[in-house]
């Protein structure tokens, strides 16, 4: 699955599979990663995408398929011959070794000249924003410092492409979204291409320019954040990126889907919604339907609330988050539970556990998927 056919291509994987105990933990991946490109495997733990790292980096062998680097085929290429490197989430640098001594360590190993090294290493340093920090050991740097300094090493060495196995994961949410926005700007200002893995939707959204989401071991789509995010081909896609309320139903019509489990019932909440995926619903038939939190909006009481679904609600919950404040509520008629994000005005502040008011959302904004077999 091409990305950009314009720019030459970096990374190919063609029909990846690996198994283990008989069991496909990477079945039958393809896809292309052009020049200078941030790409990001997002998965649940379990999906496969570390088996698909470690083929990748030249730690395991694939079944059959074939990894190609730069038009060259990789299989049967030891991992310190590929031209590539690897940040691990534990970072690996040297403590009782200087930060400089540090990021010349691959070019020492590689004989290269002395003056040759002083130079990159003090190049890089430069490029990573931490000129003055050469002489220090590592045990001596923040998080975030160690982290530049861990991808300076690996840099050095200029690969085609940099393997980062979930490198955020051991810093603190604070630090974790400050290093998102420097990522990226180093990838950016190195133009090399970033192979990303992670379990964190917010790493991949933020970060990528092309997100591949993966689930038992396949891609289940391959697209930019924004496509993932308002365009989900599958249910596990619209379920997995971003948060979202799944509501059960029947499909009566094209557009039109009536919750609960029979169209022709005379009771339950008939809402309009969008067709989603490649496989679509007929009527009668059972769907599940995705809208957001941030989708839906909280009509006060007293307010003229107008949208193609509404629906009278009871607060069952305030989970205050600051800016990402949102309730849980109910129908008063037994309706769906759904959660619901709360706008940053005032008079939002002042609702409470048990208020009732309306909701409601335009038919654009909620997806309807054929239900997936049992």
């Amino acid at each position: 699955m091409p990305l950009n056919s314009s720019k030459p291509l970096d990374l190919e994987c063609r029909a990846l599979y690996k198994q283990f105990a008989g069991q496909p933990a990477v079945a039958g991946v393809s896809f292309n990663i052009p020049s200078g490109s941030f790409f990001s495997i997002l998965g649940p733990s379990g999906c496969g995408k570390t088996t698909l790292l470690r083929m990748l980096a030249g730690f395991l062998e694939p079944d059959s398929g074939d990894i190609c680097i730069k038009g060259q085929s990789m299989l049967g290429i030891p991992p310190n011959k590929r031209p590539l490197n690897m940040v691990f989430q534990h970072l690996a640098l040297f403590p009782m070794m200087s930060v400089e001594d540090n990021i010349a360590y691959g070019l020492k190993r590689r004989g290269a000249d002395k003056a040759d090294i002083r130079r990159r290493v003090g190049d890089m340093l430069e490029r990573v924003g931490l000129p003055d920090v050469g002489k220090r050991k590592p045990d001596a740097l923040s998080g975030g410092q160690k982290q530049r300094i861990a991808i300076a090493r690996c840099l050095v060495l200029e690969p085609a492409v940099l393997l980062l196995d979930e490198p955020l994961g051991a810093l603190d949410l604070k630090l974790r979204e400050q290093m998102k926005v420097e990522l990226k700007q180093l990838q950016q200002t190195f133009g090399t291409t970033f192979v990303y893995i992670t379990h964190d939707q917010s790493e991949a959204l933020v970060m990528s320019d092309q997100v591949a989401v993966m689930n038992k071991g396949r891609f289940e789509q391959v697209a930019s954040p924004q496509t993932l995010y308002y365009q989900p081909a599958t249910p596990f896609v619209a379920g997995f990126v971003g948060d979202s309320n799944c509501l059960q139903g029947t499909l009566v019509r094209e557009g039109v889907v009536r919750l609960g489990l029979s169209a022709s019932a005379d009771s339950g909440q008939e809402l309009r919604a969008r067709a989603a995926g490649s496989v679509l619903a007929t009527a009668n038939q059972p769907v599940s339907l995705y809208v957001r939190p941030e989708s839906i909006t909280p009509f006060l009481p007293g307010t003229s609330a107008q949208a193609d679904n509404l629906l009278e609600v009871q607060i069952d919950t305030l989970l205050f988050d600051g800016a990402n404040s949102r309730i849980s509520v109910s129908g008063l008629q037994g309706g769906p539970e759904l959660t619901v994000r709360l706008p940053q005005t005032p008079e939002y502040a002042r609702l409470r556990e048990g208020d009732r008011l309306q909701i409601g959302w335009t038919a654009d904004q909620a997806l309807y998927f054929a239900a997936e077999p049992a």
